[in-house]
């Protein structure tokens, strides 16, 4: 994984109260902003979360190929001293989205690529052997996204970790638990004292 990516992971059904807008527009600057960045983004997520909790088929998408990307995502953003992105129902959020938001070639690279992922065994390796996988998928799209031509199309583990890390600081756990959250505005702070390896405030806070 990218070494952003695995510091946030160390640090996700959500209620309509958490206000998402900073958190699409940081993980977006994150990754780049490659297909995050859409007129109703923080619609489609709203909707996604809303009804991530209690689905588990999504239009094409089997029960098993959901559960297949809540351990992806759950690979890449596992429990820590917070819970992980399958706690937050991250596989379910990520084929709603896909199926909502993402044009018919995106959402064929997506699920080619998933069909891929499920012929390597992922679901019968153990936790180690996962990682390794998507250590060496996220090496190949990152070489692939730095040369690829600008209408070549992307790579599905580069949607795949989008969607994952999108889904997870976006929820409920990935709002309250892994950053810091305060509902209710308070006093403008300009500068407040921080201490190293405190979790980042949720961006609407």
């Amino acid at each position: 994984m990218d070494k952003n990516i695995s510091r946030i992971a160390a640090q996700s059904s959500a209620p309509t109260g958490i206000d998402r807008r900073e958190a699409i527009k940081r993980v977006t600057v994150l990754l780049g902003g490659f297909a995050l960045a859409s007129g109703g983004l923080l619609t489609a997520v709203e909707r996604a979360h809303a009804r991530a909790a209690t689905t588990r088929r999504v239009g094409d998408f089997t029960a098993q190929d959901v559960a297949l990307l809540d351990e992806v995502a759950d690979t890449i953003l596992p429990d820590t001293k917070t819970p992980g992105a399958k706690a937050a129902h991250t596989g379910p959020f990520m084929a709603l989205m896909v199926t909502d938001s993402y044009d018919d070639q995106q959402q064929a690279i997506f699920r080619d690529g998933l069909q891929k992922l499920s012929g390597t065994g992922f679901m019968t390796k153990t936790p180690a052997e996962r990682l390794a996988l998507l250590q060496q998928l996220d090496t190949e799209q990152n070489s692939y996204t730095k040369t690829k031509g600008p209408d070549a199309p992307p790579h599905y583990f580069r949607l795949m970790k989008e969607l994952a890390v999108l889904g997870y600081f976006t929820s409920e756990i990935g709002c309250t638990q892994a950053q810091r959250y305060r509902e209710t505005p308070g006093r403008f702070d300009p500068c407040v004292p921080y201490t190293p390896g405190e979790a980042a405030w949720a961006g609407h806070a």
